[in-house]
């Protein structure tokens, strides 16, 4: 599989050169990611333009964020929403957190962008015992082993017609390995679990190949 990955990198700079427009804002927020807790863990262009449609379809106004890192995915979603609208994002780290700042007011989105710093379990539960609006859209792209907790998190501050959308699900294929002894296999093959046993949720999840190899995402529906 390997092998084959030069052409998928290719494929995707062909496409996202022909249809995502990734301005200076958007590129340097990419390019600073070096410069956090996880460098180059910010998804591709052509990926950050896929969530500010899915969260444009849903027509989302609030959007909640699991992991900021350096906020290029934050980006995508501030100027989904719309000027009136609001993205709330959760980051463990402050020096991820002061790196994405800068980026959000470099992109012009601030105001509408309510970055939370620590543990992202904890600030849901605080949300969530704030008795904040419901959410429209949710993106889960922080620690894997967590991703139950997110998601159950994700579900006490949604609403019926709600989406969500778990990065990282497919890892090399490693999902397959019910046996992994990684825990963020462990988290990705728990949470997919949870997500097919509750009734409330309409779900399917897709493989992608391209500059971040090779992954995938859940989209996730929730009905009541």
């Amino acid at each position: 599989m390997r092998d084959l990955e030069p052409g998928w990198r290719a494929v995707d700079a062909y496409l996202a050169g022909m249809l995502v427009a990734e301005d200076a804002a958007l590129a340097d927020a990419r390019e600073s990611g070096r410069r956090t807790t996880m460098p180059a863990a910010e998804v591709a262009p052509n990926q950050g333009k896929l969530l500010a449609l899915l969260c444009q379809i849903a027509g989302a106004t609030r959007v909640l964020e699991f992991g900021t890192l350096a906020g290029y995915s934050t980006i995508w979603l501030a100027r989904a929403v719309g000027p009136h609208g609001l993205v709330t994002t959760l980051e463990l780290a402050e020096g991820n957190a002061a790196i994405a700042q800068a980026n959000l007011a470099r992109a012009g989105v601030s105001e509408r962008v309510q970055i939370i710093v620590g543990p992202a379990a904890d600030s849901a539960r605080r949300l969530v015992a704030g008795g904040v609006r419901p959410y429209d859209f949710v993106f889960i792209d922080a620690d894997k082993p967590s991703n139950p907790a997110y998601l159950e998190a994700s579900l006490a501050l949604t609403r019926a017609g709600s989406v969500i959308v778990i990065d990282n699900v497919v890892r090399d294929g490693a999902v397959l390995a019910a046996s992994s002894a990684d825990e963020r296999v462990q988290g990705v093959r728990a949470v997919l679990a949870d997500i097919a046993r509750d009734p409330r949720l309409d779900a399917t999840a897709l493989q992608t190949v391209g500059v971040k190899g090779w992954d995938g995402f859940t989209v996730i529906r929730r009905n009541s």
